[in-house]
């Protein structure tokens, strides 16, 4: 009981890590998800901050954009995680796999399975038409293409996002993720897309991927050339073991811009600095978040720029970078809510309370969300979401209504 109780804890502090404070506020709820019925009780699922989240909203638009599909393999289905997550070499890679199998209600012994069958049950306490993107997840490979598992935090192949979801159709749709490195890199893009991949998922930091090299183009090219999005992350990253912090920097994404390819920003990268590399390679370090701005306010891409919602809610990242998106109604049609499941979960990662004290948040909603997350996270973050605001501006039903981003399935 003890070496479990300080696995847990530590767990906690594994979630924070990337948190300027020393000192935290106490937890709003318990320090693990109780893993409740994902259909909210009657009374609940009434409640009028529930009902008023879905005022001038149409579920059948509403696309959760980043939602993760972990699995530990022994489903023997694809999914891979580092053997890391079990080594007391390293004590934080295993605090989060526990985290996060506990977010996810994974049940030791059957990880996958359970994995799925909670997502699942959190689909179906969303209202009919919401679905959830599934996100596949690549290696890190080396230059030419080769996948280095020694440094890969986790793998989740195109076909095993695939499979899941079309299995549930109505529920889930898929993201596939596929590294430039590979020699095949446009060839895997065509058969993802014939497959209804919506979109690719790139980590840099944890792949290994340079956006800013020209070694990407040909992929880019075929992205402009099909109109797939560009799913990636940009700023620090913190989730899962990265290397290469310097990937994330925003402004590596202007290659892929100036190519024509739809970028989605995942988190907004509302973490970390980066160079301006605007100002030459020994620039000074900015914000990533400014970084980021800097290129949502270039006109040239205005048509090609987005960012997604997931994660901005997390203690780590919430201080600044929030209320100054929630402010910025002008690129509200360029915002898309995304969930960042199973994080949510994660229950010392969001400080409703905190959110409340800040006045970004409704004291009265604190206990309703409460109980919301003690369900369904994926709920609880978009209820959350809908309620925020700062100086009186809120995210629109725009930013959740999603489904308009992604092109049609061909074949």
């Amino acid at each position: 009981m003890r070496l479990a109780r300080r696995a847990l804890l530590l767990g906690g502090g594994a979630a924070l890590l990337a948190s300027p404070a020393a000192a935290l506020p106490l937890l709003d709820d318990t320090l693990l998800n109780p893993c409740l019925p994902g259909a909210l009780p009657a009374a609940l699922a009434g409640h009028e901050v529930v009902r008023a989240a879905w005022d001038g909203i149409a579920p059948e638009r509403v696309w959760d954009v980043h939602v993760h599909l972990i699995g530990t393999g022994d489903s023997g289905q694809g999914p891979w995680l580092s053997s890391r997550a079990w080594s007391p070499r390293h004590p934080m890679t295993v605090a989060r796999r526990i985290l996060l199998t506990n977010a996810a209600c994974a049940q030791r012994g059957a990880v996958d399975q359970s994995f799925v069958a909670r997502l699942d049950q959190l689909a179906e306490g969303l209202p009919p038409g919401v679905k959830l993107m599934l996100l596949a997840f690549d290696y890190h490979r080396d230059d030419e293409g080769r996948p280095l598992p020694e440094r890969s935090p986790f793998h989740t192949p195109d076909a095993y996002a695939a499979a899941i979801a079309a299995r549930r159709p109505q529920r889930f749709e898929w993201i596939a993720s596929i590294h430039p490195a590979r020699r095949d890199a446009v060839e895997v893009l065509g058969a993802a897309q014939l497959a209804g991949a919506r979109a690719v998922k790139w980590l840099p930091n944890g792949m290994g991927i340079d956006p800013a090299s020209a070694r990407c183009d040909r992929f880019y090219e075929a992205l402009a050339r099909t109109g797939i999005p560009l799913l990636t992350h940009a700023g620090h990253e913190s989730a899962v073991d990265a290397d290469a912090q310097d990937l994330g920097n925003p402004l590596r994404l202007r290659r892929a811009l100036d190519h024509g390819v739809r970028v989605i920003v995942a988190h907004c990268a509302t973490l970390g600095s980066g160079v301006d590399l605007d100002r030459g390679a020994s620039g000074p370090r900015v914000p990533n978040f400014a970084l980021f701005g800097r290129l949502m306010d270039d006109p040239r891409y205005g048509a090609l720029l987005h960012g997604d919602i997931s994660a901005i809610v997390q203690r780590n990242r919430a201080a600044e970078a929030l209320p100054a998106l929630l402010v910025r109604a002008d690129w509200h049609p360029r915002l898309l809510w995304g969930s960042d499941y199973p994080l949510p979960g994660v229950m010392p990662l969001i400080s409703v309370r905190s959110l409340a004290d800040r006045g970004l948040l409704a004291a009265a909603d604190v206990p309703v969300l409460l109980e919301i997350r003690r369900h369904n996270p994926v709920l609880f973050d978009f209820v959350l979401k809908r309620r925020l605001a700062a100086d009186g501006a809120r995210f629109g039903p725009r930013v959740f209504e999603a489904r308009a981003h992604f092109g049609r399935r061909d074949g």
